[in-house]
């Protein structure tokens, strides 16, 4: 688990000294001075050294807001990341599948989505213990990250069930990549505490409609998952 630093800790610029400038901080003065547009021969002492407070304020503040942004973008994506496995999770799937239905819709290309179940969790797990079956569904993940595009998205949309975005892929293309994937699975088997473990996962593709509804298109690549696993081998 990533632990987020308390920016809050670091420590600050020391404020400026009372007392005459030194040659540096004259000319910061200056510099200020001319962001505020008043010539330096015209400061006191004493307006120098506020202007150079609020420099130094200044930059304190751009600081903690380059940082406190750098904090919402972290947030951000640890709220995409899926809890276990290292893919997004179903909330930031859904989301950027709406995307990809606007995407399609606006360009008119061809998009699809797979389905994927990983077969028999539950017997890993009562076999080797929940550990092994976590580490059954990091495999699957990571097989499925390292077999697609840069830009394809893959998500876990529940416990043992994984989905992934396919952009200008139609329907027979994405039914290939279907299976390639569902190969690539089962050329990598599980090793889990010296003990060898097959994994297999069950698939479906589906090309979306660019105007039908976001849980439409899931539910319908999950039929065409289940349909295809309950189908003769043959078929």
């Amino acid at each position: 688990m990533m632990t987020i630093k308390n920016k809050g800790d670091t420590p600050r610029s020391a404020p400026a000294k009372t007392g005459p400038p030194s040659s540096a901080n004259g000319a910061e003065g200056a510099g200020a001075a001319a962001i505020a547009g008043v010539p330096e021969n015209e400061l006191t002492p004493t307006a120098r050294e506020a202007m150079l407070g609020l420099v130094t304020e200044v930059e304190e503040l751009r600081r903690d807001l380059k940082e406190a942004r750098g904090r919402v973008g972290y947030l951000e994506r640890l709220a995409d990341q899926d809890s276990l496995v290292p893919v997004v999770n179903r909330r930031a799937f859904t989301r950027e599948l709406s995307r990809t239905m606007s995407y399609a819709r606006r360009y008119g290309v061809p998009c699809s989505m797979l389905y994927f179940d990983l077969n028999e969790l539950k017997e890993i797990n009562d076999t080797y213990g929940h550990g092994a079956g976590d580490a059954a569904l990091v495999s699957v993940a990571e097989t499925l990250v390292a077999s697609v595009r840069q830009f394809d998205i893959v998500g876990r949309l529940g416990g043992d069930e994984f989905g992934v975005i396919l952009v200008h892929v139609g329907r027979e293309p994405a039914a290939e990549k279907a299976a390639s994937l569902a190969a690539a699975v089962e050329r990598k088997p599980l090793v889990y505490r010296g003990k060898t473990i097959a994994v297999s996962v069950a698939f479906g593709s589906y090309e979306f409609r660019p105007d039908e509804n976001v849980d439409h298109a899931i539910d319908a690549a999950d039929k065409a998952m289940y349909a295809r696993k309950k189908s003769p081998p043959d078929a």
